[in-house]
Formats: structure tokens, C-alpha cells, sequence
């Protein structure tokens, strides 16, 4: 009798969760649908109060005239070039620095890693200027490569990795010692499979931080044809009388190539988060 209750219960509980869970997606997700609808409107019907909920005609000329009118397509792919390179060379490094800070044993370790992550406190406005100078003096000024390099030494990724990398016993490493397997094949083939749902999700967030970088590619990238897609968006906010529909065409397609890198690497997001909060 006690567990028919206590099961009534919980599936009223369940039904009353599920309910509040779906009522906040749909709320997250309105901002969404209204960038799409309105992209598909005329400029003076998304600023008509009361709004439009759902348009009446749907057009694509907006999106037309934004890659015709505007190099988008060159600006889509400098940002998929800078975000993907960056993000393979960020997994790349901050996999074998983790590793190493996780795994092997050298003087000042933990002062040396207690340093390297003392520079998440360090926030990126500030060495935007020494950055410059040192991008200038090596000649990647007005370059993708010169949005890319200040962007791989991340000590989050190392912190985030390195948890992955603690949840692993020491023993399979020493097992693999054993059967002669070298440091780097230990590595490579034993260790790094096993924190495949880490480097998922550093994937998704490195990709998202760095193509929402503003500010850094905007100091960089100086000529026309090296914007990027967020920088190339935000210019066309500046025009005296602006088509707004225009903008929330290019607004949406910024949004498409994070949402499908999201839908992608999803369940290795997912697995990664959860990984990361258990602890052996």
C-alpha cells in the first residue's frame, strides 16, 4: 500500500518536472524562432508593436541580398577555418599538457599547474595589447593565423582535461609500461580513448568560444575579406538606417554552423560533463 503511494507520488512528481523542464526549453529556445521568423520578414514588420508572431509571407531575400550584397560566404568560412583550427590545435595541446600534469612526475609540478591555471583569473581585455604587439612582430596582423595562434594555449583546457585524466587508474598505464608499450603510445592509443567524452566536450566549448570571439578577431582582422562572420555581422549594424530583417538574416546564419557543431558532438558533450563531475 506504502509503495502504490510512494509510486503515485513519484509519477506525479515526475509529470509536474517534465512539465516545468518543457515550459523552460520552449522559453530558451523562443530567442531562436524569433531570429528565424524575423530574418524571414520585412524590415518594418520586426519592429511592428504589436509583433507578428508567425509571418505573414516568408521571403529569403534577406538571406539573397546578405551574400550577395556582403562576402557572408567568405566571412562563414574564415570563421569555420579560424574556430576549427583553433579548436584541433587547443584538444592537440591541452591534451598532452594534461596528461602530463595528471600522469607523469617532474619538479614543481603542482606549483607549476597551481600557476597555469592562476591565468583563468587573467581576463583576455587585458593582455589584448601586448597580444597585438607580439602578433605584429611576427607578422599576423590582418591574418586568420593571427586569430588562431593567441587562442591555443588555454589553461582550461588543460584543467578541464586533467580531470578526465586523474579518473583514470594509474595501474592501466602501468600495465601498459610493462607490455613495452612507450610514453607517447600510452598516450595516444591507451589513455586518450578513454577521455574521448572530455575532449568532446572542450571541443563544443573551445569551437563556441572562439567563432563568438569579437573582440580579438575584430583588433586582427583589419581587411574586409579577413573578417570573420561575427565581426562581418556586426558590421552591417552600423548602417544609419538599417534593414533590420537584413541583420537577423545574418544573425542566423552566425547561429547555424554552433548549433549544428552542438547537434554533432552533443552526446560526448553530455558524457563529458557527467564524466567530469564523478571522481574515483
Amino acid at each position: 500500500m506504502l509503495q502504490t503511494k510512494e509510486k503515485k507520488k513519484r509519477e506525479k512528481y515526475d509529470v509536474v518536472s517534465n512539465i516545468i523542464i518543457i515550459v523552460f526549453a520552449l522559453l530558451n529556445l523562443f530567442p531562436l524562432y524569433w531570429l528565424f521568423t524575423s530574418s524571414l520578414k520585412n524590415s518594418s514588420d520586426v519592429i511592428k508593436m504589436p509583433p507578428d508572431w508567425w509571418p505573414k509571407t516568408f521571403s529569403f531575400s534577406n538571406y539573397v541580398d546578405v551574400f550577395n550584397n556582403q562576402p557572408a560566404l567568405r566571412w562563414t568560412l574564415n570563421s569555420l577555418f579560424v574556430a576549427g583550427v583553433s579548436t584541433i590545435l587547443v584538444v592537440i595541446a591541452s591534451s598532452m599538457a594534461a596528461y602530463a600534469f595528471s600522469k607523469l612526475n617532474f619538479f614543481g609540478k603542482n606549483m607549476l599547474f597551481v600557476v597555469f591555471i592562476s591565468s583563468l583569473m587573467v581576463p583576455k581585455e587585458v593582455m589584448i595589447v601586448p597580444l597585438f604587439r607580439i602578433t605584429q612582430d611576427l607578422g599576423m596582423v590582418n591574418s586568420l593565423w593571427g586569430m588562431i595562434w593567441p587562442n591555443v594555449a588555454t589553461a582550461f583546457g588543460v584543467f578541464l582535461l586533467k580531470g578526465f585524466f586523474d579518473s583514470v587508474p594509474d595501474a592501466l598505464r602501468e600495465a601498459a609500461r610493462i607490455d613495452g608499450a612507450g610514453e607517447m603510445r600510452t598516450f595516444l592509443q591507451i589513455l586518450l580513448p578513454i577521455v574521448k567524452p572530455g575532449i568532446g566536450a572542450l571541443f563544443i566549448l573551445n569551437f563556441v568560444q572562439v567563432w563568438n570571439d569579437y573582440l580579438w578577431q575584430l583588433v586582427i582582422g583589419q581587411d574586409k575579406n579577413v573578417k570573420t562572420l561575427m565581426v562581418g555581422i556586426a558590421t552591417l549594424m552600423q548602417d544609419l538606417n538599417p534593414n533590420f530583417a537584413y541583420k537577423m538574416a545574418g544573425a542566423t546564419v552566425a547561429a547555424v554552423p554552433m548549433l549544428l557543431i552542438f547537434l554533432l558532438f552533443q552526446r560526448y558533450f553530455t558524457r563529458g560533463i557527467a564524466g567530469g563531475a564523478v571522481k574515483e
